[in-house]
């Protein structure tokens, strides 16, 4: 990584001149701001004026729309319509801080995202209030400047990081006027009439509106943007289509390899499933689990440094996350060497069975928690049927007994956050009703801990769960994961045509 020349500067000044002044320590000795080990001892009044000229003119005309400009546009006027009369502020975030002075890779705000398209750090969505409804302006950084030496002077500059689209580009990428953000918290701070803002993601331009909001009206704000994104429209089921189309190549990137991970660890299986999400996506949508033998037992084993071993299961738990932030959200219960045992099997089968039962309750009209319901009783008929609890089966669901090796619920819904629309009311998820167009994951599993002294000891140290996405369609459901298998005997085949 090559070192730069200044310091990260929240404020970039307005001339080369004030990048320089501005380090100057109480002595004037230091006349250049930067690294406390930097090699350069400063910038000439030459090498300033020359950075200035002989740049040819790189501005985009012929930018089309984003792919989902439209949609954008309808949720935005969606939201305009719940909350008339009120100014709407929604940031994207700002980086983090890894060490030192590196940061995390960005990942803008998903209520910011949902109603821009737009993914820099620093956004802004405001909705000012204009008759019966709002205009929309989205603050953006603008190109870096060379005038005053930022795009070569600062650790955010082109030079280092990469150009930004000017704010006329953004205009006509998202559909949205742009405008400069480094002026939007003054202008918050005059605001007058009622202002609502999505928190925890700005602190600064949570500060300039610190005395005209409050806490009860802003979570009413992120409750309306997560409930907004319980149905998805085609736009985003064709994304979540995407994502996973690509995790399933991702996991048959993972069999065919499965005799190096035997020579290395999880970690192979890890670094196998992100290079597919990488290649044809984002990122992956939450970090892989990629547990071998006992590990499966741990529900987010995202350590993933364990041996893999032959004769063990590998619990793989992957989504690829698109470019849209979209992501999958899957699991198979893999044996490492292609051939489940009688218990395994068994035991997988039985996990099979529940998760048949809790599709086949995916249905629009449907109460949100029957396919958990379904799933549960399966399982629990089992574990009754191998003397692992005692019966009734009505009894064992009404204490809730079969839990000590279900442990988790059998789904969620599922969209740009893997876990998605958690903000939502108990009442329009949990306890809601499915529609269309609804997509959650149906992932029933049983988990016998290693040290578990209540189960035979074969049984110990095997974790088996199922997972795929479902979309409500208007007549049933419809398996976005279907491509792949999970009957085990289907299973075992995949695997042996893919190791060849």
């Amino acid at each position: 990584m090559a070192e730069e020349l200044t310091q990260e500067n929240p404020e970039i000044p307005e001339t080369p001149e004030a990048v320089l002044e501005d380090a100057a320590d109480a002595d004037g000795d230091e006349p250049v701001k930067q690294r406390k080990n930097g090699l350069y001892p400063g910038v000439s009044d030459e090498l300033a004026e020359n950075m200035k000229s002989g740049w040819a003119d790189t501005e985009l005309h012929d930018l089309e729309p984003i792919a989902q400009a439209a949609e954008t546009a309808a949720r935005r006027a969606a939201l305009s319509a719940r909350f008339p009369g009120e100014r709407l502020v929604i940031p994207a975030g700002n980086l983090k801080t890894r060490s030192n002075d590196t940061e995390y890779s960005f990942r803008a705000s998903v209520e910011y995202a949902y109603l821009t398209g737009n993914q820099t750090e620093d956004g802004v969505l405001v909705l000012e209030p204009k008759g019966d409804g709002h205009t929309a302006t989205i603050y953006l950084l603008p190109r870096s400047d060379r005038e005053n030496g930022e795009f070569w002077l600062s650790g955010q500059g082109e030079l280092w990081v990469g150009r930004r689209h000017s704010l006329t580009e953004a205009g006509k990428l998202y559909g949205i006027p742009a405008s400069d953000v480094r002026e939007l918290a003054a202008n918050l701070r005059e605001a007058t009439g009622p202002v609502r803002v999505v928190r925890g993601h700005d602190a600064g331009i949570e500060a300039a509106l610190t005395d005209k909001v409050t806490a009860e009206r802003d979570e009413e704000l992120r409750v309306f943007l997560s409930e907004a994104r319980l149905v998805k429209d085609e736009f985003e089921i064709g994304e979540l289509q995407k994502a996973v189309d690509s995790t399933v190549r991702g996991f048959e990137d993972v069999v065919k390899v499965l005799d190096r991970a035997e020579a290395t660890s999880e970690r192979y299986i890890e670094g196998t499933f992100f290079l597919r999400a990488r290649v044809e996506g984002n990122d992956v949508g939450y970090g892989s689990i990629c547990a071998a033998g006992p590990h499966a037992c741990t529900l987010h084993w995202v350590r993933n440094d364990g041996p893999v071993r032959s004769g063990d299961l590998l619990l793989l738990d992957a989504g690829v996350e698109t470019h849209t932030y979209y992501t999958a959200d899957v699991t198979r219960t893999l044996p490492v060497n292609g051939r489940y045992s009688e218990l395994q099997k068994k035991i997988y089968d039985a996990v099979y069975d529940a998760q048949e039962a809790g599709i086949a309750a995916v249905q629009p009209g449907a109460k949100y928690r029957d396919f958990h319901d379904a799933s549960q009783r399966v399982l629990a008929e089992r574990l009754v049927e191998w003397g692992l609890v005692e019966g009734p089966v009505e009894r064992v669901l009404e204490l809730g007994l079969q839990r000590r090796w279900t442990l988790h619920g059998t789904g969620h819904m599922l969209g740009m956050d893997v876990h998605d629309c958690a903000a939502a009311r108990v009442e329009t998820y949990v306890d809601g009703t499915l529609e269309p167009g609804m997509v959650l994951t149906v992932e029933p599993g049983l988990y016998f801990q290693a040290d578990d002294l209540t189960v035979p000891e074969e049984y110990r140290g095997i974790g088996v769960r199922i997972e795929d996405d479902i979309l409500v369609t208007a007549d049933g459901n419809r398996n976005l994961s279907a491509g792949l298998p999970r009957r085990s005997d289907e299973v075992e085949e995949w695997m042996a045509a893919l190791k060849g």
